[in-house]
């Protein structure tokens, strides 16, 4: 079953939200849902463990495959101006099953991804903290049972065996203190979101000119941490030589999550037709080129095997010597600002996600319970924190960023599915927007995003598989039976 087309749009057009975002401020808003823990915390993991200096290369990749999906959003965005994004588009075009289950893949694409950017938050933070004297015991500072790094090398503690961290305290607690604001009510504003891109984008722009210009400056002593560019295959799946390449590419993949944020935008654009793809391709673009200048920058400061660490921007910006402590502490604070930004609109969009399969009887009521004296559905929110603070005390940031990085690629494949299945069943819908080379495009995105998955470790794609499954068992044990849909009930107040 489907919600109709016809429906989705009379709700579009009986919109109460206020028309006031133009085409810069929908790039804006990409750019600062794009730009976080990817840039800031992927990159090193990507490059030290799979692509070394060719990194970038791993970039273009990545930014083609979102291109792919991200004219597929403009399409679906221009068509369908709703909020919901992904989860109503699949409702509309595909059906009710396939929004179950794009509904699964948005809890690893935010939910998980906010863990992500909190592992990223807390390596920062204690990096920062360190310049000041301030030590977290480094046993509260990273997954369960790992070995602590640094400098590319496992710590050797006093008994002469590597030091193991217990668990991420600083992580778990900014996910414990974020869902509680998000409780109380955070409102948006987009003059702060502006002011916070204007950060963030500082920080990268500050790191790519200064760093930039001291690796012009040494090039002939830092030309060798690009010897050579693209490292040797090892044998191990995915690791160095072209296979590493595309292995790195589904790891940066995650440093473009948030171009599709500007689709959730579609009821207060002032012009969506217009607007929309020019908003996700032109932060698409921007975020490009900025990621691509960052890796030049980091690989050629600091040899690539010394970035698998949660701070890799801080540890390429502590090589510049102590003479430039002072820039190292603006560039972490920027980061930790950015970043707490980022976990914050991440939990937001999952705890909205929830509220309206809830409202759709696809989950229980509770889920849609809001509370009585701030306003927000408060249940889902401590659900959510739960979740993610959890994720990010015990679980190591790779797996993570996969998990979230698998789950994001079949959410765009079902995207570029659902033009394809939108024109065929409805080709007299006015598009304000079609994707160029149609079907050619769309196919290629659908290849392109299934491909990238097949990339990743084979453990993570096992436990995608049970994920999948257990999802849909649970539609057609809960979710096919309370749906609203099903019941013949109206779909929303």
């Amino acid at each position: 079953m489907r919600k109709s087309v016809e429906q989705v749009q009379r709700e579009s057009e009986t919109s109460t939200l206020k028309r006031t975002l133009g085409p810069w401020n929908l790039v804006f808003l990409g750019v600062g849902c794009i730009i976080g823990a990817g840039i800031f915390v992927r990159t090193g993991n990507a490059a030290a463990l799979h692509a070394g200096p060719a990194v970038l290369i791993s970039f273009l990749v990545a930014g083609v495959v979102c291109a792919l999906a991200g004219l597929c959003y403009a399409e679906l965005s221009s068509t369908l101006p709703v909020s919901g994004s992904a989860y109503t588009y699949s409702y509309t075009t595909v059906g009710e099953f396939a929004a179950w289950i794009m509904g699964g893949l948005l809890l690893l694409e935010y939910g998980l991804a906010a863990s992500v950017v909190a592992v990223g938050w807390s390596g920062y933070v204690v990096s920062l903290l360190g310049d000041y004297g301030l030590v977290i015991p480094p046993e509260l500072t990273g997954p369960f049972g790992h070995a602590l790094m640094r400098d590319g090398a496992a710590v050797i503690g006093a008994d002469g065996n590597a030091v193991t961290t217990l668990f991420n305290l600083p992580a778990f607690l900014i996910c414990l203190a974020l869902a509680g604001l998000l409780i109380i009510g955070v409102s948006e504003s987009a003059k702060v979101n502006n002011v916070i891109v204007a950060i963030k984008a500082s920080v990268i722009i500050a790191f790519i000119i200064i760093v930039g210009w001291y690796v012009i400056q040494h090039f002939d002593t830092l030309k060798a941490n690009w010897d050579p560019f693209i490292p040797e295959a090892t044998g191990k799946e995915g690791e160095y030589g072209w296979g590493g390449i595309f292995r790195a590419a589904s790891i940066v993949f995650f440093a473009y999550i948030g171009f599709e944020a500007v689709s959730t935008a579609g009821q207060e654009a002032k012009n969506p037709k217009r607007d929309m793809p020019f908003g996700i391709i032109g932060s698409l673009l921007i975020c490009t080129i900025l990621y691509i200048l960052v890796s030049i920058v980091m690989t050629l400061m600091v040899n690539y095997k010394m970035l698998n660490v949660p701070d890799p921007v801080a540890v390429a910006v502590d090589a510049l010597g102590p003479a430039w402590g002072w820039f190292a502490k603006t560039i972490k604070i920027g980061a930790i600002i950015g970043l707490t930004s980022v976990i914050l609109v991440l939990m937001y969009g999952q705890t909205r996600i929830f509220y309206t399969m809830a409202r759709d009887g696809l989950l229980p009521k509770v889920f849609s319970t809001v509370h009585p004296k701030f306003k927000t559905p408060w249940v889902n929110t401590i659900l959510v924190g739960f979740i993610t603070a959890v994720s990010a005390a015990f679980f190591d940031i790779n797996t993570l960023g996969d998990m979230t990085s698998v789950g994001t690629l079949a959410a765009f494949g079902i995207v570029c599915l659902s033009v394809i299945w939108l024109r065929t069943t409805h080709p007299e819908i006015p598009r304000g927007f079609r994707v160029p080379l149609y079907p050619v495009l769309p196919a290629f995105g659908i290849l392109a995003c299934f491909a990238l998955i097949f990339t990743v470790e084979t453990r993570v794609l096992v436990f995608f598989g049970w994920y999948v499954l257990a999802a849909i068992i649970l539609y057609f044990v809960y979710g096919m039976r309370n749906s609203q849909l099903q019941k013949g009930l109206q779909q929303h107040e």
